[in-house]
């Protein structure tokens, strides 16, 4: 059973090491998605070092935040479906990131991700960041669970 109180994160893979989601990893992003009606919410303020040049974030930290909380969201999703089942363990495998405007430093970012379509193991994710309530970035991505005898299996 989802806590929704609680993050996806938290409940699942307290002692996860992955740069973006992991609670563990002390140097890395550590996201939290949490469970808010429809879709997987994320909010998240980058910190100075994750700037490209003053004032706008890196790409690269805005695709880890999209890898992390849409394979997060893929998850939740086949879970919700089979909830009977354990939580699933969901592997990256596609992601494709539109990045329409700069994302402003020493704002609080928010991503919503949900799914739009389900077919045996595979999720595809759909997600819009905001920044001060501007679009400035959306992800496209497919997430697979994988079965035992996979690295990646009950890593949470």
């Amino acid at each position: 059973m989802i806590d929704l109180e609680q993050a996806l994160q938290d409940q699942f893979d307290p002692n996860g090491i992955c740069f973006g989601c992991g609670p563990a990893n002390q140097k890395g992003l550590r996201i939290k998605s949490h469970v808010e009606g429809d879709y997987v919410v994320l909010r998240y303020t980058p910190k100075e070092h994750h700037q490209a040049f003053k004032g706008a974030i890196n790409g690269g930290i805005l695709g880890c935040l999209f890898d992390c909380h849409c394979n997060w969201t893929g998850a939740y999703s086949l879970y919700k479906m089979h909830p009977k089942d354990k939580f699933p363990s969901t592997v990256t495998a596609s992601f494709d990131v539109r990045l329409k405007r700069p994302t402003p430093y020493g704002v609080e970012l928010l991503i919503k991700a949900k799914a739009v379509e389900i077919s045996g193991n595979r999720v595809t994710v759909e997600a819009e960041m905001f920044a001060d309530d501007k679009l400035t970035a959306t992800c496209t991505g497919v997430f697979v669970a994988v079965k035992e005898g996979h690295m990646a299996y009950r890593r949470w």
